[in-house]
């Protein structure tokens, strides 16, 4: 993976030019939103609703087909009824434009889409419960059971050789582990790294392969309140975002990430894994090979998120902050999962769960 330069830095006025130009849309109010190394703005269009306005980076695997993979699989579940964005296309007709935007006293030419808003509390900022968890693990599950039906040239498109966010891809890490400080930190990770190479790469032949969101994280899934006046709320899933790190993978992976990312904000992050795999394995099954990758890839995944984190923080310390989300617990649980060890681990997360019963 290259370093990542030219992040889009666009204002507030420039949105609202770049709107009416390529959409013939004037925002009433234009509010920047979190984004890893795009710029996201939520817009507000009288008469027509809400958007979202995405700015997106040329990056190694991100280009105009990839993009277009993205958006068509956001259409797809879209239409089985999974609450996905749909994409909006421009005055010519396009989903994807690329376009001229001026800052730092140059042109810079960026990839820009704009999507439908979605109404919605991420998973973070609640407290979720074993069946909303169980919920997750399934929605998980009919994301990769509806792209089986992807057409095969936006597949091909998914495929992302070297894609550093492919949890086929762990060994690439090595080269980013001089940004770890701590040596303990590090010996796990290169621990991590080479159980990968010994015990999953070479049954990675056993596990089925599908096209994976990639990043069901605490913030990129969206909920409501389903009833009120309860001391508990009941939440229903409102919304699936953010598809830049979809690619051609496997079954076993979207699971494994969905585990880890679910670990980060709960008060029993331990006990996350029996709810989610139960959902998950309610639609798809997984098989032995599958399961017995499972704690590994969890560990995985949370090596790919904390050390490439570590690396996009020197290279854009102003956007330290979201950058570094995961971090602030991730290391502390990457330890606890590790020291746990796998035998241990597969005890809580392969007991039934009542939501099977």
């Amino acid at each position: 993976m290259s370093s990542v330069v030219n992040c889009p830095y666009s204002s507030d006025a420039q949105v609202v030019e770049l709107v009416k130009r390529v959409y013939g849309l004037v925002p009433s109010t234009v509010k920047p939103l979190p984004s890893y190394l795009d710029q996201n703005f939520h817009l507000e269009v009288a008469g027509l609703g809400d958007f979202v306005l995405k700015i997106i980076n040329y990056l190694e695997g991100r280009n105009p087909e990839v993009l277009e993979g993205m958006l068509s699989a956001m259409m797809k579940l879209n239409e089985k009824g999974l609450p996905t964005p749909v994409p909006q296309t421009s005055l010519d007709g396009k989903r994807v434009s690329v376009e001229s935007i001026e800052y730092s006293s140059n042109s810079h030419q960026h990839m820009v889409v704009m999507l439908t808003y979605l109404q919605g509390t991420p998973i973070a900022k609640i407290k979720s419960s074993p069946q909303l968890l169980y919920e997750i693990g399934r929605m998980a599950a009919r994301v990769d059971s509806v792209l089986t039906e992807l057409d095969s040239s936006y597949v091909k498109a998914l495929s992302r050789n070297d894609f550093i966010w492919n949890l086929t891809n762990v060994p690439l890490l090595e080269q980013y582990l001089w940004h770890i400080k701590d040596n303990t930190l590090r010996e796990v990770v290169a621990a991590v790294i080479q159980q990968f190479k010994e015990r999953i790469e070479p049954n990675l032949p056993g596990f089925r392969k599908c096209v994976n969101h990639g990043d069901l994280n605490d913030h990129n899934i969206l909920v409501m309140p389903e009833e009120d006046g309860l001391d508990k709320p009941v939440y229903k899933i409102s919304g699936i975002l953010d598809f830049g790190d979809m690619s051609y993978g496997f079954y076993v992976f979207e699971v494994a990430i969905v585990i880890m990312y679910m670990m980060i904000e709960s008060p029993e992050p331990l006990n996350v894994g029996s709810p989610v795999l139960a959902g998950y394995e309610s639609m798809i099954p997984l098989n032995a090979a599958e399961r017995d990758a499972l704690y590994l890839l969890v560990l995985c995944r949370f090596c790919q998120s904390l050390v490439m984190a570590s690396y996009n923080v020197v290279l854009h310390p102003e956007n330290e902050e979201y950058l570094m989300i995961t971090a602030r617990s991730g290391w502390r649980l990457l330890l606890q999962l590790w020291k746990m060890g796998k035998e241990a681990a597969e005890e809580l997360w392969f007991r039934p769960h009542k939501a099977d019963i």
